[in-house]
């Protein structure tokens, strides 16, 4: 698996009754591809995998691997605080269809880098998938190192790393561990166009789900190496992306979704819906976000 390109950490759509909405989960689906997306996180912590259960989190991935076709990867998000249980839920996700996992660091436990190392051997030991590395230290409380990266890098069945911490030193050190099997993607928005510009080779995005079209379009920009084209379209969106951070992910997100009509506003305990005071803003960002992809989409889906 060679990942690159605007890969959309897709939200899990709740209906009123705050079941998971099948039909809001498609239409999800059908336009990220329409717009030209390069890839999928499907039950990552966008898309709320820990209120999620086993039942729901093989249904969510088999449903997108049919809808995809195979037309684009689709990674399912993993990661527990215990390494046998990283497995077992690697295990559901790769009998369900996806093409990869996407494993983030282990929450809460606090290894040392020796037992980050240790922890990600043996989960590629113990599957037969191409695993992703997942650093992200604010929720997780621990940092994936780039020395302990480079220790995961050479084997085959690690074909990646989303680098959430946004420093352009991290991406640096990170990019010299890049190889044909080793793919270094932004796990970062606002942060993304730059890496990329800097050989970086895509974006695992939250913004994407709103934008899936303009933010294709600027990764498909960056990784040519058209800088000022890229640079322009992030000027664009660069005020979408501090909206999604006004509040944890995914709250905001699913505020402008909601406003865009493509899901409900719905979250599971202990998240709630986005506090009054951001509502505004939330609102003018679904406007922004509407108007960009009318420009960015493909003819035929507009």
């Amino acid at each position: 698996m060679r990942l690159s390109g605007c890969i959309t950490a897709l939200v899990t759509p709740f209906d009123e009754s705050g079941a998971t909405d099948p039909a809001a989960w498609r239409r999800l689906l059908d336009g990220q591809l329409a717009a030209g997306i390069h890839g999928l996180v499907v039950a990552g912590s966008t898309g709320e995998a820990a209120m999620l259960t086993a039942a729901e989190f093989g249904a969510l991935i088999r449903s997108a691997v049919d809808a995809v076709a195979g037309r684009i990867p689709v990674l399912a998000g993993a990661g527990l605080p215990a390494t046998q249980a990283t497995i077992e839920q690697c295990r559901r996700a790769r009998d369900a269809g996806a093409d990869g996992l996407l494993v983030a660091t282990p929450p809460y436990v606090r290894p040392t880098q020796e037992g980050l190392r240790r922890h990600f051997e043996a989960v590629a030991e113990a599957l037969d998938a191409p695993i992703v590395l997942y650093n992200v230290p604010p929720r997780t409380g621990v940092d994936l190192l780039p020395d302990t990266v480079a220790q995961l890098a050479p084997d085959p069945r690690i074909v990646g790393i989303k680098e959430a911490v946004p420093d352009a030193a991290r991406i640096a050190a990170l990019l010299a561990l890049r190889s044909p099997g080793f793919a270094v993607l932004s796990g970062d928005d606002a942060s993304a166009c730059e890496a990329q510009l800097s050989g970086a080779d895509g974006v695992v995005s939250v913004a994407s789900n709103v934008v899936p079209a303009a933010l294709a379009a600027l990764s498909t920009r960056a990784r040519a190496g058209d800088a000022r084209g890229a640079r322009e379209l992030n000027g664009e969106l660069a005020a979408l992306f501090p909206v999604l951070a006004l509040e944890p992910n995914p709250i905001p997100v699913k505020a402008i979704l909601s406003q865009l009509g493509l899901c409900a506003d719905r979250l599971r305990l202990p998240l709630v819906p986005l506090s009054s005071p951001h509502r505004d803003a939330a609102a003018a960002a679904a406007r922004q976000a509407h108007a960009l992809e009318a420009r960015f989409l493909p003819k035929t889906a507009a």
